[in-house]
């Protein structure tokens, strides 16, 4: 089992930044990795950001590239999303997931966090 919780969200001025964080623990979530995903009401839910435990690889999807950095601190045991340049688009319900390999779809990813709400104001 994998457990995993986000904090860090809120609401910012459009132009602003924001710094999520996900706290992941039990025996094996180091091998996994680690991803960022978005749900906005009415939408379906869409891939932010991931990362590798083991390599350190990221990947972002073009909406956010530029302007997101997702990254992992192993002594902290957590995922980090930095989020610039926010726009109002941006606002969602942001949730951290753990995979058995870096994907892009939700249905690859076998654990989640409650969600942390991100509301950008324009």
């Amino acid at each position: 089992q994998v457990q995993l919780v986000e904090s860090g969200g809120g609401l910012v001025q459009a132009g602003g930044s924001l710094r999520l964080s996900c706290a992941a623990s039990g025996r094996t979530f180091r091998s996994y990795a680690m991803g960022w995903f978005r749900q906005a009401p009415g939408k379906e839910r869409e891939f932010v950001a991931a990362i590798s435990w083991r390599s350190s690889n990221t990947y972002y999807a073009d909406s956010v590239k530029g302007r997101f950095t997702i990254s992992g601190d192993n002594a902290k045991n957590t995922v980090y999303l930095q989020m610039n340049s926010l726009k109002p688009k941006d606002t969602a319900v942001y949730y951290c997931a753990a995979a058995p390999k870096v994907a892009d779809t939700p249905n690859e990813y076998n654990y989640w966090g409650q969600g942390t709400q991100v509301t950008v104001s324009s």
